[in-house]
């Protein structure tokens, strides 16, 4: 994979303080979502989802305000993204793990206390080394 940079960090402000760390914070709001459909003039992109799904709105789309907790801290890292091609993927994320650390889709789960330490020594222009 390579080296993912750092790009932001999410945050579900109901449910804890904004982390601590120098990179960009943002909190999750409800209708915050992350397009994952290639045809979509945002793929791979930030998006405000519609609080009621239209039914002529077919992207494809995850929604950020999760129910369980694996978002309530989350570093979106630079995969796709500048440029973004069609079909190569999208939401790389580095987010909280699941009990037994179970696997992810193609993220980076770890426990809440070492997220929260890689963004406490985090810095504009940090970035994860994924190696296979």
């Amino acid at each position: 994979m390579g080296r993912l940079p750092v790009r932001l960090v999410l945050y579900r402000a109901d449910r804890g303080p904004r982390p601590r760390t120098s990179l960009p914070v943002s909190p999750i709001r409800a209708n915050d979502g992350w397009c994952d459909d290639p045809t979509d003039r945002s793929y791979n992109r930030r998006i405000r989802l519609p609080l009621k799904r239209e039914p002529k709105d077919k992207r494809s789309a995850e929604g950020l305000m999760r129910d369980d907790q694996l978002y309530d801290v989350v570093l979106v890292l630079g995969y796709n993204d500048c440029p973004r091609i069609k079909h190569r993927g999208s939401a790389i994320f580095s987010h909280l793990a699941r009990d037994g650390y179970t696997p992810t889709e193609g993220c980076i789960a770890l426990s809440r206390c070492d997220l929260l330490a890689v963004l406490s020594e985090s810095r504009p222009g940090s970035a994860f080394l994924v190696m296979r």
